[in-house]
């Protein structure tokens, strides 16, 4: 009885012993004195007690590292960069497994070596740059080291699932000199602005002017072709009215210097009624009356004689 009490007790010890769970998200490596035999998959596990032995559990969850660094351009300038990495074990298959449980000898060197490739990937990118060509790579960096470190992480059992560069600054001296050049490139394009917008001015103000003056010049035309119309119909009809005013004359045996002196009086009276002012000097008298209406004859006897010869 006291024997079977102890073979009842060890049976239960190693039944117990072979029992093994597995955390969701992760796996078990088993292996037989030291070589690897098999994977556990999450949930309860049977195991052969004292002979088979978890070895490691692996993390088949997303991992993220943030890594802090520094390199230098082309042209010697100092670039800091903050960055996240994030990457996971490729997939669950023996081999991948393998390769995650043995390529290192503990998870301080996978992870020192995962985060020395990154930074020597994104340092050899950032020496073929100039400084003022970084600030606008971030794409092009993540890209390429991206196509770098892939298959490398693939040959130790994981995949880079992402890599996102959230700060990147320079020395202090540069980010004023990078402030002073952007100052004075805004400043530049200001004033071009502003030439660009005077020249427009300048040259509307000058079609404007340009424009009025052209309108000004066809009124003017116009209006010196409608005093000279007027003038001509004044004269034509000056003309008729005279004749008419004579051959009523002749027809009524009436002397045709009253209608000399008839407009003598009308021209004087007119020069009193619109002069405004002005200062004409006029021999009122009938004597002057006739002197000028001699001269009158004389010059249309002369424009005559010249249009016949």
């Amino acid at each position: 009885m006291y024997i079977l009490s102890i073979f009842l007790i060890l049976a239960i010890l190693i039944l117990f012993t072979g029992l093994q769970t597995v955390q969701q998200g992760t796996v078990a490596v088993i292996t037989i004195f030291g070589k690897y035999k098999r994977i556990m998959q999450p949930g309860l596990n049977l195991k052969i007690p004292f002979i088979e032995q978890v070895y490691k559990k692996i993390s088949i969850q997303n991992r993220s590292v943030e890594l802090e660094f520094q390199a230098v351009t082309i042209d010697q300038a100092n670039v800091y960069f903050k960055s996240m990495l994030l990457f996971s074990v490729m997939d669950q298959e023996d081999e991948t497994i393998q390769r995650v449980a043995f390529k290192f000898f503990s998870e301080k060197d996978l992870m020192q070596a995962l985060i020395r490739t990154i930074e020597g990937s994104i340092r050899a990118f950032v020496a073929s740059k100039k400084q003022a060509e970084v600030l606008a790579s971030r794409k092009e960096i993540v890209d390429f080291v991206k196509d770098q470190i892939d298959h490398t992480l693939s040959t130790w059992g994981y995949h880079l699932q992402d890599l996102q560069i959230n700060d990147i600054t320079f020395d202090q001296a540069i980010i004023e000199s990078m402030s002073k050049v952007v100052a004075s490139n805004n400043l530049k394009a200001a004033a071009e602005n502003e030439g660009q917008a005077l020249l427009i001015t300048k040259t509307k103000a000058a079609e404007a002017e340009g424009n009025a003056i052209k309108i000004s010049a066809e009124a003017e035309k116009q209006a010196a072709l409608l005093r000279g119309e007027g003038v001509a119909l004044f004269r034509q009809a000056v003309a008729k009215g005279m004749s008419n005013a004579a051959e009523e004359m002749k027809q009524a045996n009436l002397d045709t210097n009253v209608i000399l002196f008839s407009m003598w009086t009308e021209a004087v009276k007119n020069f009193a009624e619109y002069g405004k002012g002005n200062v004409i000097f006029l021999d009122g008298s009938p004597d002057g009356m006739q002197n000028t209406m001699r001269q009158i004859q004389a010059m249309m006897l002369k424009n005559d004689q010249e249009a016949k010869g």
